[in-house]
């Protein structure tokens, strides 16, 4: 049973068709797939992957907007395969489910309606994520839609970790709250980990300690207990917490008063700037990392900065998580930056000895994300693993949208 998933960004479209394995720990498999980016820019590109390899590379198309987009994408699955006749579901990335969802659910009008309604939680994501929705609901109106929501995995987090202290008028009437996010990554990272820790180390599943560091453009942290989160860097919104390429993270709450006294910026202004130049951009003028790393290796001084502002961050929450879980049994790296940035591992594990994490130089050089396979980092004998775990976000959306079909 194959499904279509589609994760709809502010200028690009991503698409593929899965089979999950019936195995939750493996990744499923991709029949074919592609990306439109720069959607809405005159300049729309398709890349597609068809089951023989890549069909489209770079081919210039009208994509104006998502639904255009999305007739791209169409059109590209029926030309090029896999055949869009054994699309059992279409399953939907959206990145706000609000305190509605804690689960995925069947997409009928009124969700969708309520989705863009939770824009107001998620404005740079929850408007396109409707967007592709609406046009996959038109272009496939024949087989279910399921939206999968990143702060699911999150919704039953403990309420200490949950509740802000703030107003109770703004928790009851506004839903302010921690909400979470990447919880398709965390949810599948952690199960994968906490597999590989009964198999490897004997530790029941049920009381596995992983920490999950999600680290690409846009980066959290996830203290998972026994397959529950029960704490995560991300609040709110997807702003608050680590680092990012472009997003600061945790910053004072004074902040936008502030900067409204000393500069003249309204809060609009504030959050903007927080969302889009901050990070490493605002660090030191690259948002992405591999540019970061190598002018570091030149001897830039901005950049060296803001690795070490980048790494001391995620230390820091990898401690009170720590702390949070009773111990930790695993410490798992994933997404762009995690799967790939070795230099960014030995930084965070650097002083992590204290909880047990004792990594392994050669074998941190000389990891390699492999789809379905578990990278070891750490020491024989280190008592906190350091792992790699390669994401499957896509998959795990599939496999949540068929399990929920099945009943």
């Amino acid at each position: 049973m194959s499904v279509l998933v589609v994760n709809a960004g502010s200028s690009s479209l991503k698409y593929a068709v899965l089979e999950p394995s019936d195995d939750p720990t493996a990744p499923a498999q991709r029949l074919g797939g592609g990306l439109v980016e720069r959607i809405g820019s005159g300049g729309a590109r398709l890349r597609h992957d068809g089951p023989h390899g890549r069909a489209v590379d770079g081919e210039a198309v009208d994509a104006p907007d998502h639904a255009a987009a999305l007739l791209v994408a169409a059109d590209a699955i029926r030309a090029h395969g896999p055949a869009a006749d054994d699309v059992t579901a279409v399953g939907h990335r959206v990145v706000h489910g609000g305190e509605d969802h804690s689960g995925p659910v069947v997409v009928d009008d009124a969700v969708l309606a309520r989705i863009e309604e939770l824009a107001v939680l998620a404005p740079l994501h929850n408007p396109v994520n409707a967007a592709g929705i609406r046009a996959a609901r038109d272009r496939f109106p024949d087989v279910p839609h399921v939206a999968v929501f990143d702060t699911a995995f999150h919704a039953d987090m403990p309420a200490g970790a949950a509740t802000y202290a703030v107003p109770g008028d703004w928790r009851r009437e506004h839903g302010v709250r921690r909400y979470g996010f990447h919880g398709t990554s965390h949810a599948y990272v952690s199960r994968t980990a906490a597999a590989w820790l009964s198999r490897e180390r004997g530790v029941p599943a049920e009381a596995s300690r992983v920490v999950v560091l999600h680290l690409g453009n846009g980066a959290s942290a996830c203290a998972v207990l026994g397959g529950r989160s029960v704490d995560t860097s991300m609040g709110l919104t997807p702003l608050g917490g680590l680092v990012m390429g472009t997003r600061s993270g945790e910053v004072d709450p004074a902040l936008a008063g502030h900067l409204r006294r000393v500069a003249g910026l309204d809060a609009e202004a504030v959050e903007t700037a927080l969302n889009t130049a901050s990070g490493l951009r605002g660090l030191c003028g690259d948002s992405d990392l591999r540019d970061v790393e190598r002018r570091a290796d030149g001897g830039d001084t901005d950049a060296r900065l803001a690795l070490e502002v980048y790494a001391y961050r995620i230390r820091a929450y990898v401690g009170a998580y720590a702390v949070a879980l009773g111990g930790l049994d695993a410490l798992a790296f994933t997404a762009g930056v995690g799967e790939n940035s070795a230099r960014v591992r030995r930084d965070v594990c650097r002083g992590l000895g204290v909880l047990g994490v004792r990594l392994d130089e050669g074998r941190n050089d000389a990891a390699a994300s492999q789809p379905g396979e578990v990278g070891v980092l750490s020491e024989d004998g280190s008592p906190a693993a350091a792992l790699v775990v390669p994401t499957d976000e896509e998959g795990e959306i599939a496999r949540q949208a068929l399990d929920l079909l099945r009943g």
